[in-house]
């Protein structure tokens, strides 16, 4: 009864003080954020961070997009394109590693079998994450419809992405789909990864372990897992 209790103040203050609560929201955030000068510190802001009962915490385990996020940064992104936002927590963190002047691009359908679909209340939150030059993109649809993928090319243009993390529809279809679908606008030495390429739960991984090793079978790949006994989690990268 008391979990229901805060829901249901939760769920009143953004009611009647929506834009209020969301400015709280966005203004703390951006104070803690300002904080941040490494990788380290984002995962820790992005594991932690509540207001007004708001969190952004990724479903990730530390270690292993601690070690992602160091490799993304070297190549600092340009263009990044993520399937699959949830909470908002990895594309923030997508964001403090991606170029200045990066575009990242959130593909996310509202009411989604794996964790899909936030609230437009947190919207301002999720646009938030954009630092000096960069811009964030939301589209929230079906990332396997031709709409969205018009939607896509539209946005680029002529441009290629440097980083395509996909992390939505779990079923082994769905990942395949996003896969061929999107796998053609990556620019040659760029990167696509995979989240939850560990043997897990149904529920959790889906179709995603066997479609890693299925797409990473002779070609340049990596792993990052924290623990090869566990299960569910990991994160699959294929260089491009």
């Amino acid at each position: 009864m008391r979990g229901l209790a805060k829901a249901a103040l939760r769920l009143l203050v953004w009611d009647v003080f929506g834009p209020i609560s969301s400015e709280w929201v966005v203004g703390r955030f951006r104070r803690l954020a300002r904080r941040t000068s490494t990788v380290e510190d984002a995962v820790d802001l992005a594991m932690t961070f509540r207001s007004l009962h708001v969190s952004i915490a990724p479903l990730q385990i530390r270690e292993e997009v601690t070690e992602f996020l160091k490799i993304v940064e070297r190549m600092s992104p340009r263009n990044v394109l993520e399937i699959g936002t949830a909470d908002g927590g990895t594309l923030f963190l997508l964001a403090r590693v991606a170029s200045e002047d990066a575009l990242l691009m959130s593909l996310d359908l509202p009411g989604g079998p794996f964790g899909g679909g936030y609230s437009e209340r947190v919207i301002p939150l999720l646009e938030s994450f954009a630092v000096k030059r960069q811009r964030i993109h939301l589209v929230r649809a079906d990332s396997h419809s031709k709409d969205t993928r018009k939607m896509v090319d539209q946005v680029l243009g002529e441009q290629k992405v440097d980083l395509l993390f996909i992390d939505g529809d779990h079923s082994y279809e769905g990942v395949r789909r996003d896969f061929e679908t999107y796998s053609p606008l990556i620019r040659k030495g760029g990167i696509i990864a995979f989240h939850d390429i560990c043997p897990g739960p149904e529920e959790n991984v889906g179709g995603v372990p066997r479609f890693w090793n299925e797409v990473s079978l002779g070609r340049d790949s990596k792993s990052v897992i924290k623990d090869p006994k566990q299960f569910g989690f990991g994160i699959g990268i294929l260089y491009w």
